[in-house]
């Protein structure tokens, strides 16, 4: 059992999948309780705003702003979310981290906070909150699939067949 929660937290880590990743593979492929998946996930998934918001503000100014990708994304993610932030503020992060579709995780929120300048005491629980709504809708849908009520494999890989 270790070995598969080791599974789900680095899933839940990924920025690319986060707990969109880590909570179906849980519940879906390792059959683990859902209600210890859902806590394990979104307390993985939100603290992972630490490490993103203090590097960020650590090393942008002195190595990452040469990496021309990186620019890239950050001035594509500043045009997206800043007037979503801007003119919602503390609400406006939090929807944008609550919506769990590709691109608007705890990772990309974290992000955007950043750039925008936001304290971290209120950004946090921003994206605090919107990862728990997030890891709410995630485990809805994989108990709904998991009891058979609905069924959508071209959203999940293989595997969780």
């Amino acid at each position: 059992m270790t070995k598969e929660i080791a599974w789900v937290l680095l899933a839940t880590v990924s920025p690319i999948s986060e707990l969109r990743g880590g909570i179906p593979l849980g519940i879906l492929k390792y059959e683990l309780d859902p209600l210890f998946i859902f806590c394990i996930a979104v307390i993985a998934n939100a603290l992972i705003f630490f490490p993103v918001f203090f590097a960020l503000r650590l090393f942008y100014d002195k190595f990452l702003y040469r990496i021309p990708l990186f620019d890239k994304y950050l001035d594509n993610l500043r045009r997206r979310g800043e007037p979503k932030i801007e003119k919602y503020g503390f609400w406006g992060l939090f929807l944008f981290v609550a919506i769990p579709l590709p691109i608007t995780g705890a990772y990309t929120g974290t992000i955007l906070a950043w750039l925008l300048g936001m304290d971290w005491r209120k950004a946090f629980p921003a994206v605090g909150l919107g990862v728990i709504v997030a890891g709410v809708v995630v485990l809805l849908i994989t108990r709904l699939i998991e009891l058979g009520i609905l069924s959508v494999p071209w959203i999940f890989p293989s595997w969780l067949n």
